[in-house]
Parts: structure tokens; C-alpha cells; sequence
């Protein structure tokens, strides 16, 4: 759809509601969106393209956005494919284009466009540097790794955009969630979920990139995924802050578990039920083996605590598990509280490594109390699990 988000600046991006895994690997059941825009000025620019998948109609959006007027400029902020299939296509099918980016997005052009020709077609920009289009000036700041270490911003004064590449993006087509943050019933539910996904690692680069931007007369955020943000952006950046400093966000406990035959989760589900008893604010529990892991990687950050159960297996840990605290160790999972549960029949050894997965991460602070359960739970278990529950509500 194309959408004139003022006089002189146009939405040209593209829903992709055909699309099961992003990247994949993450379920997104309301699709995704890719978004570009145009600024229609003395000199006009093309602010990123699109995926490959839906390069039909990008073209007809830009088309039409262009009404028959010739490009000047084609920004690059993020190289990575489902903002940057189309750029080849761009100066093939518009000679006099310049392609604007940063100088690490320029060594990258020939990884993804084998024999694409640039000399003399690239204009490389780095920090503070500003691209006169008219009454719009684009000033530049580099991003790296916010999430890929070409990515760079940039700000329009004129109307107080701000482009922000993957910053500020969030999971679903703008079809399903809508085309403005406003419109949005829970922006924060996905919008976390691609946070700790996509960006989490970074933590670090997304509070440096915030403290540049803090003296930007910032009046609208138009980021590469999810609606553009115009109301209220204090809430959108006061979330960020919190979630780039991997502090908690929300009071409450997450129980990650994972159950072979049912034995592990009967135990988690008490322990539930005792912490809630017991005053606990909010107590999630979810399945590690029936649930999508993104969704679960989103809560162990979102609370700060965390209770991990799980069968052994193979003289070890239950796969689920394994591959859970895998997710959170690469995603810089820290500064919580964890606590485990571990179940064996004859030789328990969930535990142990548990506790050295979750050992290695920054900053965690281990319950010393490990409750093991030997197949089933029993009457005798229970004052252990209430001696847990008292140990991660303290």
C-alpha cells in the first residue's frame, strides 16, 4: 500500500501475510511488514526497498509514489535482504541514481550482488554527515549492530522523522496490527518479542544509539518493521532504555519447563500454584516443549526471575531446555534470578547442567536451593517446592 504520511513523504512498503517463519526460525502469525519510503523534494529519495518476495509490489508502490519523476537518491540504512533485495534493480532501472550508505554497507553490496556495478554511483556517509534533499536534510548516525554492523540512521528536522532501520521494529504486517503505533493494541507484545529476538544481543549499541538521538526533536519514529510511531514516544523509547539495560521490565516470575512424560511439568504447575499462594505478583508458566521459544526468550527477560524445570536426559538435560538456555546465553540473557528444578528416575543430571548453562551467563544470581524430583511428584515433595517458593519470592 502506499500512504502519504505528509505532503512530501510517502509510505511505499509491502505486508507479507504469506510468510511462516521471519528469518526462518520466528513464527509470525499476523505476517510482517517491510517498509520503505519516499521523500518527494527537489532531489527525492528512496529510503530502503524491500524482500524479494514481495518485489512486484514494491515496484507499483514506488511507481506510484513516483508519478513519473526520476529518483535522486537510494538510502541504504541496513543491508540485510528483507530491506535491500531490491537496491540492484534501483540502479539498474534508474541510471542516474546515487546510492547513499554507509562505508561497511558498500563492502558488503558485492556479497549480495555478484558483478553489481558502483563506481562512481555511491555516496558514502558517516556520522553527522547530512544529505540535502531541500526543505528535507537527512543527517546521518552510525548503528552498528543495531543489529548488522553497516546499519546506520538517520534524521529528517523538517518533519522530525526519525529513520530507524530495525530499531523500534516489531513482528506483524501493518494490515493486521495497523499502520500507526496508535492503532496498535498491544505494540509492546511483539515489539518485545523482536527486541530480545532480533536486537538483544546489543544491548550495549542500542544505549549508545539512544543517548546520540536524546537531543533529536524527535516527533515521529519510521523503523523498517511495524508502524510508524508518532504519539506518545516516550513510551516506545522508555521500553527500549529498559529492555537495551536487560533490566526487568514487569513484577513477577517466569517458570520455563521442560517435561518428558508429563512428571516435570505436574511439579512446575504446583509450584505455580504455591508461589501464587504464597503473594507472588504474577507467576507465568509455560511449556517449553508446546511453545514458540521466541515467545519464551521474551518472558525470561520481561521478569526478574526465572525458575527452569526440567527431566534429565541422556545423562544430561532435556533437548527443550538445552536449547532454551542456549537461545538466552546467545541473546545476553543477565542481572536475574534463577532457580531449578530438576527430575530424574534414576540418575538426575538436569541440574548440573543447568546450573553451568546458566552459571556462565552475566550476572545471575543462583537460588541455592535445587529441588529434585525423582519421576513423579510426590506428598514428600512438597515442602521442598514451598521451601523454593520461599527462596525466589525473598
Amino acid at each position: 500500500m502506499t500512504v502519504s504520511l505528509n505532503s512530501t513523504v510517502k509510505y511505499i512498503g509491502v505486508d507479507d501475510l504469506d510468510l511462516d517463519l521471519f528469518e526462518s526460525q520466528y513464527v509470525v502469525p499476523e505476517g510482517m511488514s517491510y517498509n520503505s519510503y519516499v521523500i518527494l523534494d527537489d532531489r527525492i529519495a528512496i529510503m530502503d526497498t524491500a524482500d524479494i518476495r514481495k518485489e512486484g509490489q514494491w515496484k507499483a508502490n514506488l511507481a506510484e509514489a513516483l508519478g513519473g519523476r526520476k529518483p535522486d537518491y537510494l538510502v541504504v540504512h541496513h543491508m540485510e535482504p528483507d530491506h535491500s533485495a531490491l537496491v540492484a534493480w534501483v540502479l539498474d532501472e534508474y541510471p542516474g541514481i546515487t546510492l547513499v550508505t554507509s562505508a561497511k554497507a558498500v563492502q558488503m553490496l558485492g556479497q549480495f550482488f555478484e558483478g553489481i556495478g558502483l563506481e562512481g554511483r555511491t555516496k558514502v556517509v558517516k556520522e553527522g554527515d547530512i544529505l540535502e534533499l531541500g526543505a528535507h536534510s537527512l543527517r546521518f548516525y552510525a548503528a552498528p549492530m543495531v543489529h548488522w554492523p553497516e546499519v546506520m540512521v538517520s534524521f529528517d528536522a523538517a518533519d522530525g522523522a526519525l529513520y530507524s532501520a530495525d530499531a523500534f521494529g516489531k513482528f506483524g504486517a501493518l494490515s493486521k496490527c495497523g499502520f500507526y503505533g496508535r492503532d496498535d493494541d498491544d505494540w509492546a507484545c511483539e515489539g518485545r518479542r523482536y527486541y530480545f529476538n532480533i536486537v538483544g544481543k546489543y544491548g550495549a549499541q542500542v544505549q549508545a544509539l539512544l543517548k546520540k538521538l536524546s537531543p533529536l526533536p524527535v516527533k515521529t519514529i519510521r523503523p523498517l518493521h511495524g508502524p510508524v510511531l508518532e504519539d506518545d514516544l516516550g513510551q516506545y523509547i522508555s521500553l527500549y532504555d529498559t529492555w537495551s539495560k536487560y533490566a526487568p521490565e514487569s513484577e513477577g516470575v517466569f517458570i520455563a519447563c521442560a517435561s518428558i512424560h508429563g512428571g516435570t511439568l505436574a511439579a512446575a504447575e504446583k509450584l505455580a500454584d504455591i508461589l501464587r499462594a504464597k503473594g507472588a505478583k504474577k507467576v507465568v508458566l509455560s511449556d517449553l516443549c508446546r511453545s514458540d521459544v521466541a515467545e519464551n526468550v521474551e518472558d525470561a527477560f520481561r521478569y526478574p526471575t526465572m525458575v527452569i524445570a526440567a527431566s534429565s536426559y541422556d545423562a544430561g538435560l532435556f533437548t527443550p531446555m538445552y536449547e532454551f538456555l542456549h537461545r538466552l546465553q546467545i541473546k545476553g540473557y543477565s542481572n536475574r534470578r534463577v532457580a531449578i528444578v530438576e527430575n530424574g528416575s534414576w540418575a538426575p543430571s538436569a541440574a548440573k547442567v543447568m546450573v553451568e548453562m546458566v552459571g556462565a551467563m552475566k550476572g545471575i544470581e543462583l537460588v541455592d536451593q535445587v529441588v529434585t524430583i525423582r519421576s513423579r511428584m510426590k506428598a514428600s515433595d512438597i515442602p521442598a517446592l514451598e521451601s523454593l517458593a520461599d527462596a525466589v519470592l525473598a
